[in-house]
């Protein structure tokens, strides 16, 4: 796995892009905070800047790194989730500019998974996560076989199936938090 994760920091920090396992669903990422980097994904799916795409993140440090007005009952739901959970959560800081939507907030992930946790720990930043399709197409739930011809194309590195662990296969619960500690359950 070392020399998985370390093509794969490579390519993060060339600004490429990778097709990579998840806790859910295989996703396509690249480092959130390097805007041109951004851009490619978006333009490999074929959607619209500032369309949800979320960022996986090492753990509750990383996130405060990188979100400064998550209130405190977020962590909380985070850290009791039984299941992958994407909290969205107000104050956006240090990511690049064209993943945030106007209303400043960022959608995050705290990955049970060895893969992606080992590669956010070489990595040191977030890296976004979104799912290995073009938009409006369906989501591969069923691994790297199901990720169409021009995804794999269009990036830059495809980690090695056999990294894939054991993903829920659907995508993640999603729940946005205000400032106040508010909360809409967006997808159960």
């Amino acid at each position: 796995m070392q020399k998985a994760i370390e093509k794969c920091v490579e390519v993060l920090r060339e600004g490429g892009i990778i097709l990579y396992p998840t806790d859910t669903v295989w996703g396509i990422g690249c480092d959130a905070t390097n805007e041109e980097a951004v851009a490619k994904v978006y333009a490999l799916k074929r959607s619209e800047e500032k369309h949800s795409m979320l960022c996986l993140m090492l753990n509750a440090d990383m996130v405060v790194r990188y979100v400064n007005k998550a209130p405190g009952i977020a962590f909380q739901v985070m850290e009791l989730s039984d299941k992958p959970l994407t909290a969205i959560l107000p104050g956006a800081v240090g990511v690049a500019k064209n993943l945030v939507p106007e209303s400043g907030t960022l959608g995050v992930r705290i990955p049970q998974h060895d893969f992606c946790q080992a590669l956010l720990r070489k990595f040191g930043r977030p890296i976004v996560s979104t799912s290995a399709n073009i938009s409006g197409e369906p989501t591969p739930m069923k691994g790297l076989g199901e990720v169409s011809r021009e995804i794999i194309d269009g990036v830059d590195y495809v980690v090695n199936p056999r990294f894939q662990g054991k993903p829920t296969c659907k995508p993640s619960a999603i729940m946005a938090f205000g400032e106040r500690g508010e909360v809409t359950i967006i997808r159960k």
